[in-house]
């Protein structure tokens, strides 16, 4: 069987960390080519679909993987000549991956739900033991690692909040429109500068503003479980009435104070305050009230309550209502006000 050019020539990759491999068996899960991508935490066990090829050795690579890292960056080139099931094992990512196929597709299935990355669309995906890959013969692809902590930062920025729900792609990115062609265009130029023993990634300072750049147009372009809450986000700066409100609720939370006095405290009427809260925050004052004198519980709770008991908290920040308090604590944050309770003790 006729083995392909590689997509990108080696020589071209002096900068990377390269990894080649002849045979069927070098791809196991303790072989170089998985401890290039893979943390301590996890690995990439790799196996040819066509079983007949297992115990062959070739003369030329089957399989390459080329990494470099830069910053809070991990770029990537892998070039596959045969088919291959890609698993992971170990616990949940803390990285998102952007992958942009250059020849051939993969198909990621994660949750029970498959995408098919091709040349016209990306995949957006957060490696783990719920992703499994798919790559076809002759396929060659190239993966930018983002940090999920860098990038759920960056978003919580954007929409000046904190999330509610951990940040969540849709898995497919089409390359044809939009921001998502700009993306597209950026990650090319990015691995290019990778490929330069002067580029870019050499850089510091540059290096930093264009992960930034990466990283905005990646939660613009790609659509996620926020994307409803960006698009209605500010092009602005909130105004200083919203930051003054909140401020002012984050003091005196746990007393009986107005919205009638929030609006005096941030110097605007309870008509432009409420008018504020629904533009730049996409809730109203009263119910911004609501989730931060949560909060507050919820960090009383983690930091050890002390002899108080969980009623007693709750009602010193105005939640008299047993059940109702723990439905709405549950929905905030996932879990009971007595598992935090629980786990702040022990800690």
């Amino acid at each position: 069987m006729p083995i392909d050019a590689p997509s990108i020539d080696p020589a071209q990759l002096t900068m990377f960390d390269v990894s080649q491999t002849r045979s069927a068996e070098a791809l196991d899960g303790t072989s170089r080519v998985s401890e290039r991508v893979a943390q301590s935490s996890r690995v990439y066990r790799y196996r040819l679909q066509d079983s007949a090829l297992w115990r062959r050795r070739f003369a030329n690579p089957i399989f390459t993987l080329a990494t470099r890292h830069a910053g809070s960056l991990l770029a990537s080139y892998a070039d596959s000549q045969f088919a291959t099931e890609v698993s992971v094992d170990g616990d949940e990512g803390d990285l998102f991956c952007l992958t942009t196929m250059l020849r051939g597709d993969m198909a990621l299935t994660r949750n029970g739900t498959t995408a098919t990355g091709t040349a016209a669309q990306g995949l957006v995906w957060r490696p783990g033991p719920r992703s499994r890959l798919l790559i076809s013969d002759r396929s060659a692809r190239t993966n930018i690692f983002f940090k999920v902590a860098e990038v759920e930062d960056a978003l919580e920025h954007m929409l000046d909040r904190r999330l509610r729900r951990p940040l969540e792609f849709e898995p497919l990115v089409d390359w044809s429109h939009g921001l998502a062609a700009s993306l597209k265009w950026q990650l090319d130029f990015m691995m290019r500068e990778f490929q330069r023993p002067d580029g870019l990634a050499d850089n510091a300072v540059a290096l930093a503003s264009m992960t930034d750049l990466l990283v905005t147009l990646l939660l613009r372009a790609a659509p996620h479980n926020h994307t409803d809450q960006l698009e209605v986000s500010p092009a602005g700066a909130v105004p200083a009435y919203v930051r003054r409100a909140e401020d002012f609720m984050r003091t005196n939370c746990a007393a009986p104070i107005r919205i009638a006095q929030v609006a005096a405290a941030a110097g605007c009427s309870p008509r432009t305050l409420d008018a504020v809260f629904r533009r730049f925050r996409g809730t109203t004052p009263l119910r911004a009230l609501h989730a931060i004198r949560l909060e507050q519980v919820h960090a009383e709770l983690r930091r050890g309550a002390g002899d108080a008991s969980i009623a007693t908290v709750a009602r010193r920040h105005g939640f008299t209502n047993a059940a109702r308090f723990g439905s709405a604590f549950r929905r905030r944050f996932g879990e009971t006000p007595s598992e935090v309770a629980r786990r702040a003790s022990r800690t």
